[in-house]
């Protein structure tokens, strides 16, 4: 699975796609450094419809710039790491969404997991779970949270968890932007 997550993918169409930092520089190939996926070719768009400011934004530098997250490999592959709007930022650490879900999804209970930011008075933001169980199961916090802290580190460790269904588009997306909101109702 963890090779699998990082085989990369074929566009004969595309000049380059590549992972770079915020100053437009390629970042290390060590699989460890953390840049936004770049893209340009003769497959990407032209930009967005009677948007002439979103088009400058998303083109800066001439990459279509992804949104994405990711660390490449020495040997090219990229592996996406989550969105850059889905980092949650927490007393001055990153924290991946995808990680924190990736490891509650591992819970034989969990049927599909989101986490978002959730506001902190003292880290800024600090991990917020929402999750869906499978049929029969019973949410218990404290469990999960224990559950959760036997792989990842304590401040990437969920502070709150509802257990809920998911808010899904009509397609089965998940709708993170509700659960930011709930989130801060909390």
């Amino acid at each position: 699975a963890a090779i699998k997550a990082r085989q990369g993918v074929a566009m004969p169409m595309m000049e380059e796609i590549t992972v770079l930092d915020d100053q437009m520089a390629q970042v290390a190939r060590d699989g460890t450094t953390q840049g936004e996926i770049m893209i340009r070719g003769n497959a990407v768009m032209k930009g967005y419809f009677k948007n002439p400011s979103a088009t400058r934004e998303a083109f800066e530098g001439g990459y279509f710039h992804s949104g994405d997250l990711a660390v490449q490999h020495p040997n090219g592959h990229i592996q996406i790491a989550d969105r850059a709007k889905d980092i949650i930022i927490s007393g001055g650490e990153n924290i991946s969404s995808v990680e924190v879900e990736g490891v509650l999804m591992g819970h034989p209970d969990v049927n599909l997991a989101a986490v978002v930011a959730k506001p902190d008075e003292k880290w800024g933001e600090v991990p917020c779970a929402f999750v869906e169980l499978k049929a029969g199961a019973v949410g218990d916090e404290a469990a999960m949270i224990a559950y959760a802290r036997e792989t990842l580190a304590g401040f990437k460790t969920p502070k709150k968890i509802v257990f809920q269904e998911l808010p899904k588009t009509s397609t089965g997306k998940i709708q993170k932007f509700e659960l930011r909101k709930s989130a801060a109702a909390l």
